[in-house]
């Protein structure tokens, strides 16, 4: 998943793939929910789940290739949560179609950054990001 990675999806150019769709797509995330799992922690799309992926022992660590994915997945999950929890909250593509998150002020969120950034290095932790995000 990376540059441009929902230019093709569906047939549908990204900047007018309608927002509801673009959400439950980005909230597959499905290898962090087959990690999250098999640790037994439960995504429910709240904080408390973000809370709960901050205090996995980061094996996927090992492989740059799983870390490499489960960012994307991570950052995506943030947006959900944030999307679900904070009212106004929308899925918006860049003109490279990189999803960001569109807080109700305005302000955009690179997600996927934030969870690259979570998955390689534990920083920021995914719950700090979302709160964050819904004081500021």
């Amino acid at each position: 998943m990376g540059h441009g990675f929902l230019s093709s999806w569906r047939g549908t150019r990204p900047e007018r793939t309608p927002e509801p769709a673009l959400a439950e797509l980005l909230a597959e995330c499905g290898l962090l929910r087959e990690l999250a799992e098999s640790t037994g922690v439960r995504l429910d799309d709240t904080e408390r789940s973000l809370t709960a992926l901050d205090q996995l022992l980061p094996r996927w660590r090992d492989d740059p290739q799983v870390s490499d994915w489960l960012g994307n997945d991570a950052g995506l999950y943030l947006g959900t949560v944030l999307r679900g929890t904070v009212p106004g909250t929308e899925w918006r593509l860049d003109r490279h179609g990189r999803p960001r998150i569109v807080l109700p002020g305005g302000r955009e969120l690179d997600v996927t950054a934030l969870g690259h950034s979570w998955a390689d290095q534990g920083s920021p932790q995914l719950a700090t990001a979302y709160l964050t995000a819904t004081d500021g």
